[in-house]
């Protein structure tokens, strides 16, 4: 019955799509690339690979551009913790040439411009770094990330990640 449904209101999965969509997740957009589907949903952004299909929560999304048909992601992955903050490093970009992007360009910029908060760049010695407090899908609690820099004093990017979180929460340093 529900696939039924999601067919009529035509939030279903595209053909071709591998990957699998919790009970309660649609899809607000797709399109197919030259590596295989992209969805997305309220979620995340579920990315064609070798195996399958992963999908990347919008928080985890550093960038996203749409220019001349292609799709550039960039990821990023949690490195480690300071306090209550998430130290991540961005992935390399990855490309998608899309021929008929319909309006799956337009919303992940959207989800992923919804999902900060705020943001603010901080030059400390060596470098700086950026400190973007983000909504995550599935939880009422914003999270704190923290991306350093190439070059960035790291001891000096985490005390200043863990101070800044205990500050969000109300709590002095």
């Amino acid at each position: 019955m529900l696939r039924w449904l999601r067919r009529v209101l035509a939030d279903a999965p595209p053909e071709g799509f591998i990957g699998t969509l919790a009970d309660d997740e649609h899809v607000l957009a797709a399109a197919r690339s030259e590596r295989g589907v992209l969805v997305a949903t309220r979620l995340g952004l579920w990315l064609p690979e070798p195996d399958g299909a992963r999908q990347v929560g919008w928080h985890l999304i550093s960038k996203a551009t749409w220019d001349q048909g292609v799709l550039t992601v960039v990821e990023a992955e949690e490195t480690g913790h300071a306090g209550e903050s998430t130290l991540i490093a961005d992935l390399p970009a990855r490309r998608f040439a899309l021929g008929r992007p319909g309006k799956l360009p337009t919303v992940v910029r959207e989800r992923v411009d919804a999902s900060i908060r705020s943001k603010y760049r901080k030059e400390l010695p060596g470098g700086a770094a950026w400190f973007v407090q983000r909504s995550v899908p599935g939880s009422s609690a914003p999270v704190l990330q923290v991306r350093p820099e190439p070059g960035t004093d790291e001891v000096i990017v985490e005390r200043i990640a863990r101070e800044t979180a205990d500050q969000l929460r109300g709590e002095t340093p």
